[in-house]
């Protein structure tokens, strides 16, 4: 008797039909989800609306020392809020152009702040001017995460290439 030859492959002893060869060392790509940065980038501009609103608390709060104060930098104040709550919840849903209504709304509470910080240290105000400087940590975060290119992808609108 002649001895047969042994087959390459193992025999495969499965009702079901083997998978092409092509297929078989890869995985279904995997369903896009929400980057690691877009929570945080929603995260500093809520940052940034808390130090708005206590910016606005100090304007308002009459134990504070500014008498009389008018009534529209509180409404700027507020209204930066605002934006910047929108912005954060619109990169949070992935909204289109959500980041750019975040980094759009960051930019002014950020130049406020250098302001103040500037304004302060020109005074001679050390301990003031630095929590100015430490507050700017909010708007430059929203601003910096807003920017990157996964929270812009995140909020690209969807069915548009690129």
């Amino acid at each position: 008797m002649a001895k047969q030859p042994r087959p390459s492959a193992p025999v495969r002893r499965s009702p079901r039909a083997a998978r092409p060869a092509s297929q078989r060392g890869t995985r279904a790509p995997l369903q896009p989800g929400r980057p690691l940065l877009v929570p945080f980038a929603a995260v500093f501009g809520g940052l940034v609306v808390l130090e708005l609103a206590y910016l606005t608390w100090l304007l308002v709060d009459p134990g504070a020392g500014f008498d009389e104060v008018p009534g529209w930098p509180v409404g700027v104040l507020v209204a930066m809020a605002v934006w910047v709550a929108v912005g954060a919840v619109l990169v949070l849903l992935g909204r289109a152009r959500g980041w750019l209504v975040l980094a759009l709304g960051s930019i002014p509470p950020l130049l406020g702040l250098l302001g103040i910080a500037v304004l302060f240290g020109s005074l001679g105000g050390g301990r003031a001017t630095w929590w100015a400087v430490l507050m700017t940590v909010g708007p430059i975060g929203a601003l910096v995460l807003a920017c990157q290119r996964p929270v812009r992808e995140w909020t690209r609108r969807r069915g548009t290439p690129g």
